[in-house]
């Protein structure tokens, strides 16, 4: 029987990095670290009006970001911009922080709308089609997924657990889009995975929306926050592509064992994590 070669040594690394990013401590903790204290004193200002409707503010923005976002992007490989999508998101963030929840109705669209441009350029780097209907739902999926705690067992119930649970309404949407196309808005199958996505999406934007309320923060940190917020879906994102890239190398179950036998300790997991800080703080 002839058993397949051994993931290369610098994949590993790669799969190292990428567990790292869609392992760091979630939004609302690095938030709270930012403003200096929890979120729970934005979260008490929230209107309960507003808490009503965040879902369907969540809902609408992925709704139109998915195609509008794909539009601005040549589907030809290129190396990512990362930079670029940071600048602005920032700029977004500080027109709509500078109207507090106000401006967030008219500023989350359009951020979400970047965020997912940013999303696919990152896929694009990591060798997607992204003309691809189904690496379109997989950048979706960006979305619900990163923001967990670094013990093995948050790691497995969050990110494989979350894919898992995307997976046959993903495949379904990806199979009803390759025959009708992805102008297709109205399909029972997408309104199903947005719903899904809009879910743990909201959450992350309330979080984003309490930052702001904090008693003593400037309309400047908008600025800031949606920096953060960017970075956030960026590192998730470049986790979840290189995963996907390996899985198209090595098969996904493969990658998946590997991704499970990574020791958190393992010194591997702590040069990527080294690697990944000096990135961004350069």
């Amino acid at each position: 029987m002839t058993h397949p070669p051994p993931i290369a040594d610098t994949d590993l690394r790669a799969l190292a990095a990428a567990r790292a990013l869609l392992e760091r401590p979630s939004l609302a903790a690095r938030l709270s670290s930012f403003i200096g204290s929890p979120l729970e004193k934005g979260m008490a200002r929230l209107p309960a009006s507003w808490r009503g409707k965040v879902g369907a503010l969540a809902h609408d923005a992925l709704l139109k970001a998915m195609d509008t976002a794909a539009r601005t992007l040549h589907a030809a490989p290129r190396e990512a911009s990362p930079r670029l999508h940071k600048l602005l998101g920032s700029v977004s963030g500080a027109g709509g922080g500078a109207f507090g929840l106000a401006g967030l109705t008219v500023e989350v669209p359009v951020s979400t709308v970047l965020i997912m441009r940013a999303i696919l350029d990152i896929a694009r780097g990591e060798g997607e089609d992204i003309a691809d209907p189904e690496a379109r739902l997989a950048a979706l999926a960006v979305f619900a997924l990163g923001g967990n705690a670094s013990s093995d067992d948050a790691a497995e119930s969050g990110y494989y657990a979350v894919r898992a649970a995307l997976a046959s309404t993903v495949t379904e949407a990806a199979r009803h889009f390759a025959h009708r196309g992805m102008s297709s808005e109205g399909a029972p199958v997408l309104a199903r995975l947005i719903t899904m996505v809009a879910a743990r999406y909201k959450v992350q934007l309330t979080q984003k929306a309490a930052g702001m309320l904090v008693p003593g923060i400037g309309a400047a940190a908008g600025a800031t926050i949606n920096l953060m917020f960017m970075t956030h879906f960026q590192d998730v994102s470049r986790g979840h592509f290189t995963v996907r890239r390996l899985e198209r190398q090595y098969g996904h179950d493969r990658v998946r064992a590997a991704w499970q036998g990574l020791d958190a300790q393992d010194a591997r997991v702590r040069e990527a994590t080294r690697a990944f800080h000096a990135d961004t703080t350069r």
